[in-house]
């Protein structure tokens, strides 16, 4: 592993640690796992690069040059047995899946993470993604959250070498 590095953002108890500054952030109802598995609600353990940035261009402004919009029928599978198992995919979609372009705000803003991706063990887990928070100290599936001001603070300054870190 090579060293932590000001571009990484670390989970802390405190919160998500990045550029020198905390944010208060929510975990997965499961807590932090060292054996994530499809649906157990747990945050996994380890160093996971930042290999994406989806957003909504019909709520907010492009937040950095490499974002790529999130389009009506978007999708990520979470079917394990599907072959786009843990991949961005379009409606119409029978396997299981999640919609990225949701009524509330959560996915408004989404940086995603290489877990288990791009080629992904069938059960081991999918889509862990750093978004918007339902509200304070509300878990969610796997994924870390943060308040919106944060997350739209914090993904500009996103770089090829920033890694998601979690202990």
């Amino acid at each position: 592993m090579r060293r932590m590095s000001v571009w990484d953002m670390v989970l802390t108890p405190k919160g998500l640690r990045f550029l020198g500054r905390t944010y208060p952030c929510t975990i997965g109802k499961g807590g932090i796992t060292g054996t994530k598995r499809e649906g157990d609600g747990g945050t996994p353990q380890g160093i996971h690069r930042i290999v994406g940035m989806l957003y909504r261009p019909d709520r907010m402004a492009r937040p950095a040059d490499w974002a790529v919009p999130i389009r009506p029928g978007d999708l990520w599978s979470d079917d394990p047995t599907d072959e786009d198992y843990n991949m961005m995919v379009r409606a119409p979609y029978p396997p299981s899946h999640e919609t990225l372009r949701r009524a509330d705000p959560l996915y408004d803003l989404i940086l995603l993470t290489d877990w288990n991706w791009p080629y992904a063990v069938p059960g081991r887990g999918s889509a862990i993604f750093i978004h918007q928070w339902r509200r304070p100290g509300y878990p969610t599936e796997g994924c870390i959250a943060l308040r919106r001001g944060d997350i739209r603070r914090i993904a500009p300054q996103i770089k090829h070498r920033t890694r998601l870190i979690v202990l």
